[in-house]
Formats: structure tokens, C-alpha cells, sequence
């Protein structure tokens, strides 16, 4: 918005609030005071029916110049109110709300401050993960001055066709809501919308309120009502009646439908739900990164991942339903096998947004999913898919569960592999029904951890897979360590992401929030090594050679507060891993693993484009392969 409109706006707004201090109760308050105290009163109910939580759960901070005079007074002034923690980089600190809020199903959440400039843009890649996965944080960057006495301040960044421009305005694409706050009294608007954003159903994501430095420090005299605590309430919006009848008709016609249970069943609550409708109808359930935990992974009906790291029974049972009931999911290509993997049956878009819900030429039934779950359930009384579907659904899965067993065997004749390490990390807990939380996000591991985690319970399987961010594993397993103190977090990380983002270990020994940290070193960038030569073209710029450093991993880790060690194979990693469990502050693994070798079990084709021209025949295969799988593909709506 215009700033000199937005400014306008923003007097009027005082003026009107002023005549209602003239009659109403009001309280001085700086901006920055103001927010944090706004932020402390709000409140969520408990499942459990005890006394309200706070919806916060509290503000990570790196302070500078632009949020550490006012915004930093005001976070002390509250600190028993609203807890601010230390971080060691904007990114990461954004990653570790982020992920905060994904381990507490987005019904908790975290702020973000940070300073107006390299601050401030670092948060714009935390910010479009958050974004992409539909996951709440707020964050606060400072901002230049409103009143430009000081133009241009230390580190901002000028337009000269664009005197209102700032660095925030990086963040507008990936904010769902994006707010500057020019007067004081804007608030009183702009805080109650950033709330609703971050706790709507179908537009929760990222929310920015830039924070200009003088802004922040100005008083004002705020409604005393402004502040009284107040529980927030999660909208959980039923179908509407034409769309559940066309739903149930289309199920009702049905011989061979499969549900894929997205990250929507696990944020609206409906594991129960959905275990409930699959078993009394005899449906199976398939995965997708987001959604995985849904379903006890030895539940008769639960044939495992689905897509281009899916495991055989959900792939093969996917191709041949003639319905699909997209639970939550916004069907992106891993899960659809960009667009080729059940071209042929009619999709039910089960989704709280309503354009997810018309993917892939959707029947739309925009709801709640633990909702219209239920409603799908007491509406199909009577029906059963063919009993030779569900046979065959519950024999795949009794054969995958088998399979899994020998994948993560482990054997000490070759250099392990990813799924020995996950059989490892597995075996390494004593009660069959851990309730250990796996964290990860990129390269080969979320493929294998796809197919090959074995979680028990909702939340067990935390993968950040819509953005693949390099860089997440380890600070969101920070967040998830805060939310779930009493739950052992595991991060499974490649070397790569590990010096891409490490620093978040020292928060973790700061905030005495003990990780398991096992760093798998394939001496580079192995997934992306294997899809390069996959598409015709020589190993080139991702795998280590002999010349480059050899990094100890545990010296590094050790050198940031953690108790660390290397292993030189897999008897030597069960035994560090009991080691690791019995400590008291995080523990950090490394083991060098085998850079080419994985699961070939499932697996789907994915879209990678392949040149269309190029002097290599290896190239020319892999485009004539690339243009069969095209002919394979629905096309997208």
C-alpha cells in the first residue's frame, strides 16, 4: 500500500481511537509495548479442559539496531509474560518457530524479531517454508524511520523510483498477511488480522508486521479493553450440504477408492477420524510427506508413502483406484508424481482451501477435515468398497511391513546406507511404541524416511518436504525439542545441511533443549549427484573430491557445547545411540554413509526437465525417457 495513504489512514484511525480515550479506559503504551503485552493475553483452550494456555509460546529475538531499544525494552518488560529466547540466526530462529508451531499442530505458535536489515531479509527463506507448508509464525523485523530524519539509516535499502521501499518488502510475496505499521494506534487493526491469519484454517501461514524503529519507541493511549485476555478459537468450518452429497454419491459409486492423508489430518486433529472411516469401510490410507504419522504405520489399512517416494503398495494401489479421496493435501508433484500416478480416477479435493480442493480436476469439499471425515462416516452406512480391494490393500501392507523389516536390517558387508541408519536409529529405542520424533527436510533422507519411518503416533514423523529447505533440520528440531520437551527429537541430516546450518546446536545447549543429531556424511550433495546423472549428464559440482577437507563432524559439534563422537559403522552407531539417549544435553553422531546407494523399492517418475538438445547421448535417453513419461501425465488445473 501507498505509505502516504497507509499514513492518512493511519491519523484517522488516531483520531477516532482518541475520542473513544476521551470516555473509555486507555493505558500509555509504547507500540512495542503495546504488541508484546497484546501478544502475552491472548490465550488457547485446552483438549483437556484445563485452564487456557498461552498461544505463545514465546519470541525469538536477535536484537539490532531497529528492534532492540523499544521492542527489546518491551520484551523485557513482559519477559515473565511472553519468554524471549536467543538465537544464533535469523533464519534458523524463524525455522525453529516454524517448526514449534508444526509439532503443536499449528494450535501454538512463536514470534520472530529481528533487525531492519540483513536481519530482516534473512527471514525471507524461513518465511516462504512456512508459507509453502501453511504454518504460523509472526515475525517482527524492525523497520527505517516512518518520519525519514535520518534517510537513508544504517542498512536500508533505497529505491529511488520508491521512497517507501524497504527490505521488508522482500517479504510481501511470502507472508500471508503483510502489515507496516506507521502509527501507533494501527495496531489496534493490524494486530487482531495477523491473529486471524495465523489461526485460519485455510489461510494460516506467515504474518509480517515491519516494525519502523520510531514507530516503536511512540506512545499512545490504548483502550484498557485491548488487553484483556482473550481465548483464541480455531474455526473448524463443516461442508456445505450440496458438496457432501455430491462427495458421498461419488464415494458410493465407487469400487477401489484410496484416501491420501495430508498435513490438513494431523492440523485439524482427525487421526482418530480417519482411522475410524478407513477401517469401518474397509479403505485403505496412503501418505504423503506432510500427512505421515496420520495413521499407526502398522495399521492394517496403511499402505505406507505415496508418490515419487512412495512405497510399492501405495503406488501400485494408486494406479488402479477409481476414487481418491485427498484428505488435507495440496497435491503437490511428489505426491501426484507430477500429475501421472492415479490419473484415472476421480479425486474428492478434502481440504480446507477451497483452490486446494480443485486440484486435479477435484470434486471440491471445502471443510475441516476431521469434520467432514466424521460426516463422511455416518453418511455412508451401508457401503463397502469391492472386498477384493481391501483384501488386496491389506495384503500389500502386511507385505510392506515385512519388506521394511529387511530394508533396515542393516549389514555390516558394504558402507551403510540411509535406511541402515534409520533401521539403527529405530532399534535404538526400547519401547516398540516410541514415540521418539524424527526431524529432517532435504536431499536423499525424506525419501527414505518416507518409506522406511516407522511412526506410531501423530507427530512422530516431523519432515519438512513442501519447501525442501536445506538448513531446517536441525534449528527445527530446536522448535520441536521446545514444544515436545518430554519427547526425544532425532535430526537425521546429511553433511550438506549440516554445514548449511549448524548453529542452532549452541541455542539448543543454551536452552538446555537436548537433540540427537546423527549427521550422515556422503561427502557432499548425494541426492542431487544421483538426479544429475539421471538426466544424462556427469557428476559435476556436488560430491567432494579427495582434495577437498575432510570435516570432523563431532570436533565441530563438541566445539559448540554438544558431546559428540564419529562411528565408523553400525555396531558402533547402535552403541553411540544408547549413549545418546542417556545423556543430558544434546549428542551429536557422525557416520559416513554410501553417497550412490538407495531404497529401490516404489518410487514414482518425476518431472525434471531434460534438455532437448545436447552433444551427449546419455542426455538424448534421458530426454526420450523424459518425454515418455509426459505422455503419462494428466493435465494439471
Amino acid at each position: 500500500m501507498n505509505e502516504t495513504i497507509e499514513y492518512a489512514r493511519s491519523l484517522a484511525m488516531h483520531e477516532a481511537h482518541a475520542e473513544h480515550g476521551k470516555t473509555g479506559k486507555t493505558v500509555e503504551l509504547t507500540a512495542a509495548q503495546a504488541l508484546v503485552r497484546y501478544l502475552a493475553a491472548l490465550r488457547v483452550a485446552r483438549d483437556d479442559g484445563g485452564p487456557p494456555e498461552p498461544l505463545f509460546g514465546g519470541v525469538f529475538a536477535i536484537f539490532g539496531h531497529g528492534n532492540v531499544a523499544a521492542l527489546g525494552e518491551a520484551l523485557h518488560r513482559y519477559r515473565a509474560d511472553l519468554p524471549t529466547l536467543r538465537a544464533h540466526n535469523e533464519q534458523a530462529m524463524a525455522h525453529a518457530a516454524i517448526a514449534y508451531a508444526k509439532a503443536h499442530f499449528r494450535r501454538h505458535m512463536m514470534a520472530v524479531t529481528t533487525s531492519i536489515g540483513p536481519g530482516a531479509t534473512n527471514l525471507v527463506t524461513a518465511a516462504a517454508l512456512a508459507h509453502v507448508n501453511r504454518l504460523p509464525v509472526l515475525l517482527l523485523p524492525g523497520d527505517i524511520f516512518v518520519s525519514r530524519a535520518p534517510d537513508p539509516v544504517l542498512q536500508q535499502v533505497e529505491n529511488a523510483q520508491d521512497g517507501g521501499l524497504s527490505a521488508n518488502d522482500c517479504l510481501k510475496p511470502v507472508s500471508r498477511y503483510f502489515d507496516r505499521i506507521v502509527h501507533p494506534a494501527q495496531l489496534l487493526s493490524a494486530l487482531p488480522r495477523a491473529i486471524a491469519t495465523l489461526t485460519d484454517p485455510a489461510e494460516c501461514g506467515p504474518v509480517t508486521l515491519a516494525m519502523p524503529q520510531d514507530v516503536q519507541a511512540s506512545a499512545y493511549p490504548y483502550p484498557e479493553h485491548f488487553f484483556a485476555p482473550r481465548v483464541v478459537t480455531f474455526r473448524a468450518p463443516p461442508p456445505d450440504a450440496g458438496a457432501l452429497d455430491a462427495a458421498v454419491e461419488a464415494i458410493r459409486q465407487a469400487r477401489r477408492p484410496l484416501i491420501i492423508a495430508g498435513g490438513g489430518v494431523l492440523y485439524s486433529r482427525a487421526s482418530a477420524a480417519l482411522k475410524a472411516l478407513a477401517s469401518a469401510y474397509g479403505i485403505p490410507v496412503a501418505e504423503t510427506q506432510a500427512g505421515k504419522s496420520a495413521l499407526a504405520w502398522d495399521d492394517p489399512l496403511n499402505l505406507g508413502a505415496i508418490g515419487v517416494t512412495g512405497s510399492p503398495a501405495a503406488n501400485d494401489l494408486a494406479r488402479e483406484a477409481d476414487l481418491v479421496i485427498a484428505a488435507g493435501t495440496r497435491l503437490s508433484d511428489f505426491t501426484t508424481g507430477s500429475n501421472s500416478l492415479f490419473r484415472q480416477a476421480r479425486v474428492i479435493g478434502l481440504n480446507a482451501h477451497a483452490a486446494d480442493a480443485l486440484k486435479h480436476d477435484g470434486l471440491p469439499l471445502v471443510a475441516d477435515v476431521r469434520v467432514a471425515l466424521d460426516a463422511l462416516a455416518e453418511r455412508l452406512a451401508g457401503w463397502t468398497p469391492a472386498d477384493a480391494w481391501t483384501r488386496r490393500a491389506r495384503d500389500a501392507a502386511a507385505q510392506w511391513v515385512a519388506r521394511v523389516d529387511t530394508l533396515t536390517a542393516g549389514t555390516e558387508a558394504r558402507v551403510p546406507y540411509d535406511a541402515d541408519v534409520i533401521g539403527a536409529i529405530q532399534r535404538s529405542s526400547a519401547d516398540s511404541a516410541s514415540t521418539d520424533i524424527v526431524v529432517c527436510a532435504a536431499g536423499t533422507l525424506p525419501a527414505e524416511l518416507h518409506k522406511l519411518w516407522r511412526a506410531r503416533v501423530p507427530g512422530a514423523y516431523h519432515v519438512e518436504y513442501g519447501y525442501s529447505c536445506m538448513g531446517y533440520e536441525i534449528a527445527g528440531a530446536l522448535g520441536v525439542k521446545l514444544a515436545q520437551p518430554d519427547r526425544e527429537v532425532i535430526v537425521t541430516v546429511g553433511d550438506g545441511s549440516y554445514l548449511m546450518m549448524n548453529s542452532e546446536i549452541a541455542s539448543s545447549i543454551a536452552l538446555g533443549a537436548k537433540l540427537i543429531i546423527v549427521v550422515l556424511d556422503n561427502r557432499g550433495f548425494g541426492c542431487i549427484n544421483r538426479l544429475q546423472q539421471a538426466c544424462g549428464s556427469p557428476p559435476f559440482n556436488n560430491l567432494l573430491d579427495d582434495d577437498a577437507p575432510h570435516v570432523d563432524f563431532a570436533e565441530h559439534a563438541r566445539a559448540l557445547g554438544a558431546q559428540s563422537e564419529h562411528v565408523d559403522d553400525l555396531r558402533g552407531l547402535e552403541a553411540a545411540l544408547v549413549r545418546a539417549r542417556a545423556a543430558r544435553r544434546t549428542y551429536v553422531i557422525s557416520i559416513d554413509t554410501d553417497p550412490a546407494k538407495t531404497t529401490d523399492d516404489g518410487g514414482w517418475w518425476w518431472e525434471v526437465a531434460v534438455p532437448e538438445v545436447s552433444d551427449r547421448e546419455s542426455v538424448r535417453a534421458a530426454r526420450a525417457a523424459y518425454d515418455n513419461g509426459k505422455t503419462q501425465q494428466k493435465e494439471p488445473r
